[in-house]
C-alpha cells in the first residue's frame, strides 16, 4: 500500500476518533456528515479501530458533584526495591481497586508515568474520609515499595475527559 494512502487512513482514523470524542454516541450518520465520509466508511473505520485496539471502549462524562462524588489524585513516588513477580501480579490483577470498590470508591484512571512521581491513580469517592481511607490501602498493600504519595482533591473540573464543563462559569467562585 502507497505511503499517502496509509496517510490518508490515519488521516481517516483521526477525525473520526475526533468526533466520537467529542460525543460517542453520536449517531454515524452525523459523524459521517461532518467527516463529510459515508456511512458504510465510519462504520468500517470505526469497527477497525475497536479490532486494532485503538479504541478500547467509550464511556460518559459525568457531573461527579451532582452524584454526590468527589474526584481525587494519588500521586505515587516508587522506592527503588525490586518488585517481585508477586507483588507485579497483584498490580495487574487490580486487587487495592477491588478492595476499594466495597467502600464506593471507582477508579477512573490509573497511569505508569514518567517524572517526579511514578504511577498517578485518578478516583472518585463520596468524600475525603473515603478517598484517604483508599490512599492508606494502597500504602499498606505496597508497603516497602512506595517512598512518597500526595492525596490531591478536584475542587472544579474545568475540562474532563476532553469536554468542557458545560458550568464553566462556576469557576469563578474558585478564583
Amino acid at each position: 500500500m502507497a505511503r499517502s494512502s496509509i496517510n490518508q487512513i490515519e488521516k481517516d482514523e483521526i477525525k473520526i476518533i475526533t468526533e466520537l470524542k467529542k460525543n460517542a454516541r453520536e449517531s454515524i450518520d452525523k459523524i459521517a456528515h461532518r467527516c463529510k465520509f459515508s456511512r458504510q466508511k465510519v462504520w468500517r473505520i470505526m469497527n477497525k479501530l475497536e479490532e486494532s485496539k485503538k479504541v478500547w471502549g467509550y464511556t460518559t462524562v459525568t457531573d461527579d458533584e451532582k452524584l454526590g462524588l468527589k474526584k481525587f489524585f494519588i500521586l505515587i513516588k516508587r522506592t527503588t526495591t525490586p518488585l517481585s513477580d508477586d507483588l507485579a501480579e497483584k498490580i495487574i490483577s487490580r486487587e487495592a481497586e477491588k478492595k476499594a470498590l466495597e467502600d464506593g470508591v471507582v477508579i477512573d484512571n490509573s497511569f505508569f508515568v514518567h517524572g517526579k512521581y511514578d504511577w498517578i491513580i485518578c478516583f472518585t469517592a463520596n468524600d475525603i474520609k473515603h478517598a484517604k481511607k483508599f490512599s492508606d490501602l494502597i500504602q499498606k498493600s505496597y508497603h516497602g515499595h512506595i517512598a512518597d504519595s500526595t492525596l490531591l482533591e478536584t475542587l472544579f473540573p474545568i475540562r474532563y475527559n476532553g469536554i468542557l464543563n458545560p458550568n464553566k462559569e462556576k469557576l469563578k467562585d474558585f478564583l
